[in-house]
Order: C-alpha cells, then structure tokens, then sequence
C-alpha cells in the first residue's frame, strides 16, 4: 500500500508541475487511470479491493472520461457559434475600441485568442468589448 500513496504523491506533484506548464484537462485523466492502474498492481492478494469499492473507481474513471468528452464537444460548439456569429459581420465596417483601425471587414477567424477580424485593407481588429459594428 505504501507504493500506492508514492505513486499517488508523485503523481500529484508531476499533475501540479504540468498543470503550471498549461497542460490542458487530459492530465487529470491520465493521472487518474495510472493510479487507478497503480492500485490494482499492487493490492494485497490476500487482502483485494472490495468489489464494491472497486466497481465505484471504474465508475469515478467512467465520469471523468465522460466529462474530458462533453468538454471537448462544448468547446467545438462554442467555436462553431461563435463562427456563426461572426459570418455576419462580412462585409459590414468595424472600428476597434480605440477608434484607430477602422474597415469593412474581409474574414473571420475564430482561434484561441478569440475572434479576430481581417479588414478589407489587410488590418485586423480583435472582437471585444468596444468593437464598434456599423
């Protein structure tokens, strides 16, 4: 049992390290099954998991695999939505919150940073707040 909680604290650690350097949600669950792993490896044979207590891990792992795939679906609608949106503003004039850049807009492109507009004379304007749409 004591190599279970080493593999379990160095897990933390190396989760905590790697959540710090951005890694996205798909640790948590990797963290999640190599414990899980970990666990089963080294139970006492004469002493194993209760069943019950072993059916609510696989369920527990079941729930985060579902949760890592609904995220992923909820961020591909976001960005369909947003592309949605954003097809509306094709062809209308933008000026950015400062009133710097000003154009009739060209594309869209909808990346991490979020919604940026490239205008007609080859300027972009981040969407955000104070975004002028005429």
């Amino acid at each position: 049992m004591s190599t279970v909680s080493g593999v379990a604290a160095s897990g933390t650690a190396t989760a905590s390290a790697k959540t710090d350097a951005g890694i996205k949600t798909g640790l948590d669950y990797d963290a999640f099954l190599q414990l899980l792993v970990a666990q089963m490896k080294n139970q006492d044979p004469l002493n194993p998991t209760d069943p019950t207590q072993q059916m609510s891990q696989l369920a527990s792992f079941s729930n985060v695999e579902q949760s890592i795939k609904l995220n992923q679906k909820l961020e591909a609608m976001t960005t369909l939505s947003a592309l949605t949106q954003a097809d509306s503003l094709i062809g209308r004039t933008l000026t950015s919150a400062d009133g710097k850049t000003t154009g009739t807009v060209k594309s869209i492109q909808v990346n991490s940073d979020g919604t940026v507009a490239t205008l007609a004379s080859g300027s972009t304007i981040t969407l955000g707040t104070g975004v002028k749409v005429e």
